[in-house]
Order: C-alpha cells, then structure tokens, then sequence
C-alpha cells in the first residue's frame, strides 16, 4: 500500500513539473487569474514548495496551516546573469465575492539575482494565507517577472511582516508597467480558506499598524 501511495505522489509531482503551457493557460483562466490579475498566462510553471511537505499546483487546495512559514523553495528556469522579481498575492480580499482590498499583497522581492530568491531584495516580507473566516477559498497567485534592470525606485519602502499597512490594494499588474516589466516568465497559485492558524497571523500581522 505504500508502494502504491508513493508511486501516486510521484506520478503528480511528474505531471505537475511537466506541465505545458496549455495546462498552465488552462488553469489560470479557469480559475480567473487571467482577468483578476494579470492579462496572459505566464509560459512557464513556477515551483512553490513549503517546509509542511505542500506545494503550489495550479488552483489545489492548501490551507493556511500549511503556508505559514516562507517557501522552502521557489524556482523557475532562470538564467544565472538576469535580474527577477518574485509578487505574491491575494486577489480575493476580503472575499472574491467582494474583493473591494484587491490585491492583498503577501511578499515581493525584486532584484532577484539568477532565480535565488534568498539574495534578492525584499520589499514586502512573506505573510501566508490569512482569509477571514467565513469568505470561502481565496486564490494565492506567485508570479515572476524579468527585469531589464535592476529596479531602485520602489516607492512602497520595506513593508514587515508584523503589519498590514501598504499590503492592500497592491495590483501587480500596475507594479510591473510602472517598472516595465512586461508580462510574467512563470508563476503558479493555490487556494485555501480559514483555519485555525488565521487568527495567529491578524495578530501578527497587526502588531506594527498600532
């Protein structure tokens, strides 16, 4: 049986690096991401693996639990002399039936040397998956960019992860035309709702607004 099993977690982590740019396009529309978000479906699928064993798979369900923590390891087919930048966000604030906070802004690193995440420059520390309870499953979409250059003008400052000021109302679209950034190489997104770790994260995430 647990043969089986493994053989069945292989065979998705296969399908899922494997995924072409029609499964990828597929989804993002699907599930609204094109046209909430941004205008075309990035080319490339990008790898989001946590440190609870979960990973990012083109709309599958986490929970916020298994999120709370950075990734582990975030990854696309970088080249090593080029400059990205990493955008995490929630469009669905305060819910997608009403998401008058879009995009709620969760981590954003420009300056992103050759896909290290770790050396680039962080504008927003991550924050994981906080949906209010009650507002059903939120959509938390990671795209990467490639910069022509290294980007100096940030405007919003350094945002901690112990507030939410500056997080709401982010629009990565909006970020990435005032830098030229043109559209996304890759990216991917999950979805999840209320746990109990929530209310853990509005308290931390409220220690900075007072």
């Amino acid at each position: 049986m647990r043969q089986l099993v493994l053989f069945f977690v292989c065979l998705f982590t296969t399908l899922q690096c494997a995924a072409g740019y029609d499964d990828i396009e597929a989804a993002f529309r699907r599930h609204k991401v094109v046209k909430d978000v941004i205008g075309l479906a990035p080319p490339k699928l990008l790898k989001v693996a946590f440190d609870s064993g979960s990973e990012a798979s083109l709309g599958n369900i986490l929970t916020p639990n298994d999120v709370k923590n950075a990734p582990i390891e975030v990854s696309w087919p970088a080249k090593s002399e080029r400059l990205y930048t990493l955008v995490m966000i929630d469009p669905d604030a305060p819910s997608r039936a009403n998401p008058s906070r879009r995009e709620f802004l969760h981590w954003l690193v420009v300056n992103i040397p050759g896909g290290a995440v770790s050396l680039g420059d962080t504008l927003a520390e991550y924050v994981g998956a906080g949906p209010p309870e009650g507002t059903g499953l939120h959509r938390y979409v990671f795209i990467v960019y490639l910069q022509d250059g290294r980007l100096t003008d940030y405007s919003i400052g350094h945002i901690s992860k112990y507030t939410s000021s500056g997080r709401p109302m982010f629009m990565a679209q909006k970020f990435a035309d005032k830098h030229e950034l043109g559209a996304p190489i890759a990216g991917n997104f999950y979805q999840a709702m209320y746990d109990s770790y929530v209310p853990i994260l509005h308290r931390q995430m409220s220690q900075g607004n007072n």
